[in-house]
């Protein structure tokens, strides 16, 4: 792997962060935002805890040249889910479309263009945490806010939503950064997709995908949101997304790692409500010089809280993974049950992977376990592969397909594995994962269901 020295001086300068500011019409309070996010990425460490710092995989990270400004046409898309709310974000702006259904219903979708137009009661929410920046990547990412939006649903609605959300790179320097703030109400159902890809041009340097969620979920609400990352192997990408839960919520955190350089994701989950419950479900296939950095910190604050944590990666060739898994049991927090399983399959000698599961528990009452490995695939299951008739390499793939559909199959969404087999299936070949005409990677119509380890999972109807 490339060990060059990061020069982040030169990566992106003051005026240009000005400039930004300017054309975006920042109101006030985030024009001083963005300026003291600047000086934080000038001064922060990629690794806040010194302790992980000789773990993190981001050597040959070069983002000069970004241009947070560029501007050009659309990109292309393909007739996309009816009934759904779509946000495609990519080098024209956020295109938005709102059902007209859904807006008579109550549901609010604000984009930033707007947010920052109003500048009203709104922006609280929308901006919260901006000031809790731990780390350089995410004060880059928030220095460069670009995209965003603020999606509201009202209390008591009952009716499955569906957002599709698309992110799309096809300029070279390109530096794409999504906030999306998002309250459901309570008893509220919502499936949100975000899906990140490339166009087929090539092109010299890096660019950058910054994506910042911030989920408020109301008394009942249950939220799905499911992430497919696959972006050309030249685009850095930072993931940051936090949730707090009411009374009797439920949020699952499905991700999928499946393309990108250098890639780090950051979740957050506050059960703060009564009988709340967390699924953090993440998959990675690194091949090539790909790295990828998780960590999910889940704490459990209110009682009879449960949250279930998996991580499975595989990794061949030079790639790198890094999982931590950190569960803290607040004092209060009785009746908790926290599970966390971070586990990694090597297939080269030349991929490395850690996996850090931790438990903080500070009350008695309580239910939590973790398990960790990392090796290689098993020489006696891919022998007995071979008994039946396979070949190595195809033995070996089956074998590691199974290994991430373990996580598919927990998934809240029926036949997850299945859905994102395709696009698995070119990775596993080498091949790149491309939005072009008539190739469009995009997911289908879903179906929110339970599962063997999580049957109320189910809604009611269909997500389109």
């Amino acid at each position: 792997m490339a060990l060059t020295a990061p020069r982040y001086s030169e990566w992106l300068s003051a005026e240009q962060v000005h400039a930004l500011s300017g054309a975006l019409a920042d109101p006030e309070v985030y024009r001083k935002a963005r300026a003291e996010s600047f000086e934080r990425f000038r001064e922060l460490p990629l690794e806040p805890n010194p302790l992980y710092r000789g773990y993190g995989y981001f050597a040959g990270v070069d983002l000069t040249g970004i241009e947070p400004e560029l501007r050009g046409p659309p990109v292309e898309l393909p007739p996309l889910l009816e009934g759904a709310v779509h946000l495609v974000q990519d080098v024209s702006g956020t295109r938005l479309d709102l059902p007209p259904a859904l807006a008579a219903q109550g549901i609010k979708v604000t984009t930033l263009p707007e947010l920052w137009r109003r500048g009203n009661g709104e922006l609280p929410a929308f901006l919260r945490g901006v000031e809790s920046i731990p780390d350089r990547l995410s004060a880059l990412a928030t220095t460069l806010l670009n995209r965003g939006y603020r999606l509201e649903i009202p209390d008591g609605f009952r009716d499955p939503v569906r957002v599709q959300e698309l992110a799309i790179l096809s300029r070279p320097h390109e530096a794409l950064s999504v906030r999306r703030s998002v309250r459901a109400g309570s008893d509220a159902q919502l499936l949100i997709t975000e899906e990140t890809y490339s166009t087929a041009a090539s092109f010299e340097g890096q660019r950058l995908y910054a994506s910042t969620t911030d989920l408020d979920l109301a008394d009942r609400a249950k939220v799905v949101f499911l992430t497919v990352h696959a972006p050309d192997l030249r685009t850095v990408s930072v993931y940051r997304r936090s949730v707090t839960t009411g009374t009797g919520a439920r949020i699952a955190w499905l991700w999928n790692g499946l393309g990108g350089f250098r890639t780090k994701v950051r979740n957050q989950t506050m059960l703060t409500g009564q009988g709340s419950a967390s699924d953090d479900l993440q998959t990675f296939y690194g091949s090539k010089n790909q790295s990828y950095d998780s960590s999910v910190d889940v704490t459990h604050v209110g009682t009879d809280t449960h949250a279930q944590s998996i991580t499975r990666g595989v990794f061949t060739d030079e790639a790198r993974g890094m999982s931590r898994g950190l569960v803290r049991i607040e004092a209060n927090a009785r009746k908790t049950i926290a599970y966390v399983s971070e586990h990694a399959m090597l297939l080269s000698r030349g991929a490395r992977s850690d996996t850090i599961p931790i438990l903080e528990i500070l009350c008695r009452d309580v239910k939590a376990t973790h398990s960790t490995s990392v090796a290689p695939v098993d020489p006696e299951k891919v022998f007995y592969l071979e008994s039946r008739g396979l070949g190595r390499d195809e033995a070996i793939r089956m074998i590691g397909e199974g290994f991430l559909a373990y996580v598919h199959e927990r998934a809240p969404i029926a036949g997850l594995r299945e859905i994102l087999y395709p696009t698995l299936s070119r990775r596993w070949e080498g091949k790149d994962v491309v939005w072009r005409a008539g190739e469009y990677p995009l997911l289908p119509s879903l179906t929110v269901s339970g599962t063997d380890a999580a049957p109320e999972w189910r809604f009611d109807a269909k997500l389109r």
